[in-house]
């Protein structure tokens, strides 16, 4: 049964390791000191720890006990494998059974935020929508994930002058992309529920006119098709560049009109260095394979320009990862937004994040193999920087 109140003491103490409990109460018999924890990672990963330091800092409000925090990569910041993210000093008494859950709030986001800067930064000229929630393991994680991709966003716009994240799909953690509420419109089973993808648009722009209109166009397998039905039905806000199709096709078949060699066709029309060069085979599925490849998308394109939408939208999903958008920029493929949940991290092992005491009442002391956390040794490397 997941905890009411996760800020709650007791709850602290159902879902954090055992051992830890049994370090607080041998340290609550025999005296407490304080403590300085060295917290890191053992892979790249970009700085995303505000969740957890807010956990933290309310925790010590609620144990009323000092704590200082020495953040030393600020949030959007690039950290090294084996850095220092930060030092947290304060009771050992109160902190060793927060130390579980205070590192599940750490990994997951810092890897996730990575993911997010590697996509906005491989298609920068790209809008991502976060759809992450409905991959997510409950309410807690879904709010990290979508604090880790506005982080990652945030650094693409700053170093790359990236669109990045305009948005996410739901409305509890839109305020991370700074915005009211979430985004989206239709799910395959509103087209399933309409029995036609026109009868779909038709129903959301008579519930809500006011919104813009994405309409899904691959669950009959016609994308091509429906997207020029849906295009003459709406003709004027085809005009107004209020009109984007979304081409979620899956990867057991291709999208209409395409196979292996019209697949080729289209790229050596367009990009012909794309599919010179060796590539690998999860590279050459993105780019002329089945579901949602590069070579989809352009030809889509093409379709709309010639039937005359040059301003109607095309937004791509499935599978859109860091590898994804790295194929896709490499054949300029014509998107206008990717919606995706890929920034998730895909091996969950490389989440771990990992705390050591270094200091007790500022002495340094640490196990043997892990001076580097030191405090002094991190100095050390500064000035030899």
């Amino acid at each position: 049964m997941p905890p009411a109140n996760p800020d709650a003491d007791g709850d602290i103490a159902r879902w954090t390791d055992k051992y830890f409990l049994h370090t607080k109460s041998i340290v609550g018999r025999y005296g407490d000191v304080r403590a300085t924890y060295a917290i890191f990672m053992r892979r790249p990963v970009v700085s995303a720890p505000r969740l957890a330091i807010e956990w933290l800092q309310r925790l010590a409000r609620q144990r009323n006990f000092e704590l200082d925090i020495d953040l030393c990569y600020p949030e959007g910041k690039w950290v090294g494998a084996g850095e220092p993210l930060m030092y947290v000093t304060g009771s050992l008494y109160h902190l060793s059974d927060a130390e579980t859950l205070l590192l599940q709030k750490i990994g997951p986001a810092c890897v996730a935020a990575y993911n997010a800067f590697v996509m906005c930064a491989e298609l920068p000229k790209v809008a991502f929508l976060a759809m992450d929630a409905r991959h997510c393991a409950g309410a807690e994680m879904a709010e990290l994930m979508a604090y880790a991709a506005s982080v990652g966003s945030d650094r693409a716009k700053r170093k790359l002058q990236a669109v990045g994240f305009i948005g996410n799909a739901t409305d509890a953690t839109a305020h991370f992309f700074g915005q009211p509420q979430g985004f989206g419109t239709m799910p395959h089973a509103l087209i399933g529920y309409a029995g036609s993808t026109v009868r779909a648009a038709e129903m959301f722009h008579e519930v809500h006119p006011e919104q813009n209109l994405t309409v899904l166009v691959d669950y009959f397998g016609r994308e091509v098709t429906d997207s020029l039905d849906v295009c003459r039905r709406f003709t004027d806000l085809a005009a107004e560049g209020r009109l984007a199709v979304r081409i979620d096709t899956p990867g057991g078949r291709y999208l209409e009109g395409l196979d292996p060699p019209s697949s080729y066709a289209v790229l050596e029309r367009h990009v012909p260095e794309a599919i010179r060069g060796y590539r690998d085979e999860t590279e050459l599925r993105y780019l002329i394979g089945t579901g949602v490849s590069a070579a989809a998308i352009h030809h889509l394109r093409d379709r709309l320009d010639e039937a005359g939408f040059p301003k109607v939208r095309i937004v791509a999903s499935s599978g859109f990862s860091p590898a994804k958008c790295r194929v896709m920029a490499l054949a300029r493929a014509p998107i206008d937004v990717v919606g995706t949940g890929s920034f998730l991290p895909e091996k969950w092992s490389e989440t771990y994040a990992t705390a050591d005491v270094v200091e007790y009442d500022g002495q340094p002391r640490v196990k043997v193999g892990r001076e580097f956390l030191l405090r002094t040794s991190r100095q050390a490397k500064k000035s030899a920087d």
